[in-house]
């Protein structure tokens, strides 16, 4: 097992300490947020390094970069988010690889990953992620106005809700999002507030635990993100640095 690099060790230790003063300045534990590394472009071996650092949440944007590190990442007891846009076409090999799908946007994806976890459950001893267990998964909210961002418009939420909660083999925790970028992480905070808000309305109208994930914030606005009610952050940059480019 290679020993975790100076630098990423040193990273982690930093985003880890931004968490722990974000959660105190909110009132929170800190032990209460989980901590996503976004490994979409970087190696296996940085992600291993990671990994015999202490983490062990690891987020992927497409299916194909996954697959690409099945083989050389298969010892590490990890768990695997897809972040990114799910095209349906490719819901049957997500389910397969990912044990949560945090970008669920619309019922006809939710019931082609349901079809696929079924049809993977039956399969005992695969291996894989899907093996024995039902597909957790969270809604993407889409936050940022821009017609090219994903996710799911606030009024489809409550109708997509109960399409997800209908189905076996999916198992609804939270909502996602992603604000818009800003250079002042602070202007991020009406976007992370709507998201919690939109939460707390649908426990509202159902139950007081339903939605206890709360998946925002990134590298630059994660501590805003705590600070509005994130449970889990998805960071990439201020853990690996830049992307690695081919």
């Amino acid at each position: 097992m290679p020993s975790p690099s100076s630098e990423l060790s040193e990273n982690l230790a930093r985003v880890r300490e931004r968490i722990e003063q974000a959660a105190t300045r909110a009132g929170r534990l800190a032990a209460d947020i989980t901590l996503i590394a976004v490994s979409k472009t970087h190696s296996a071996r940085k992600i291993q390094e990671l990994y015999e650092a202490g983490l062990r949440h690891f987020g992927e944007n497409r299916v194909q970069e996954r697959e690409s590190k099945l083989a050389p990442l298969s010892s590490l007891d990890a768990t695997w988010h897809m972040i990114g846009h799910l095209q349906k076409n490719k819901a049957a090999r997500a389910a397969q690889i990912f044990a949560s799908v945090d970008s669920i946007d619309s019922a006809a994806l939710a019931e082609k990953l349901d079809r696929a976890r079924a049809e993977s459950a039956e399969e005992e001893h695969s291996g894989r992620e899907s093996a024995g267990r039902n597909l957790r998964v969270l809604i993407e909210i889409k936050l940022d106005p821009e017609p090219a961002k994903s996710g799911a418009n606030a009024s489809e939420l409550p109708k997509l809700f109960e399409a997800v909660m209908r189905l076996p083999h999916l198992e609804l925790r939270g909502l996602m999002g992603v604000p818009p970028y800003f250079d002042n992480p602070e202007d991020a905070r009406p976007f992370f507030r709507r998201l919690r808000e939109l939460r707390d309305a649908m426990r509202a109208q159902s139950a007081p635990e339903i939605l206890p994930v709360l998946s925002m914030g990134m590298s630059h606005d994660f501590e805003i993100a705590i600070e509005e009610g994130a449970t889990e952050v998805r960071v990439g940059t201020a853990l690996f640095g830049e992307r690695e480019r081919p």
